[in-house]
């Protein structure tokens, strides 16, 4: 005979790890982690030079090498914080396709569907 067991599995809560928002400035910001401050230039992390306040200081810590603001929608390496060297903005690897002009480019209107022109018949 089997028995089923009725109670339910509760579900796990991620512990989020202590980060902080210690200071901005028109420069950048400091984060408190571990017991260390570190200081986020806006020149080297140009997804907050436009951020607000409360977008800048609702920052999580998923685990202990990685950042998240979900306002934002940015994730960072914390090491990327110690060493932005280690993490161009910028791929080294040249693009193989050829940008899409942007909307100011092309005008208001999307540009007209090519059309082909018919094969000559032989």
């Amino acid at each position: 005979m089997c028995t089923f067991s009725t109670r339910r599995a509760k579900p796990r809560r991620r512990r989020m790890l202590a980060v902080e928002v210690t200071n901005i400035s028109s420069h950048g910001f400091w984060l408190l982690l571990d017991g260390r401050e570190v200081f986020a230039s806006f020149r080297e992390f140009p997804w907050f030079a436009d951020a607000t306040i409360r977008q800048i200081t609702e920052v999580q810590r998923p685990s202990p090498h990685h950042l998240y603001w979900p306002a934002l929608d940015v994730d960072l390496a914390v090491e990327s914080l110690d060493r932005p060297e280690r993490y161009p903005l910028m791929s080294p690897v040249p693009s193989n396709r050829r940008s899409q002009p942007t909307k100011s480019r092309r005008g208001s209107r999307p540009a007209p569907a090519r059309r082909k022109s018919p094969r000559p018949r032989r």
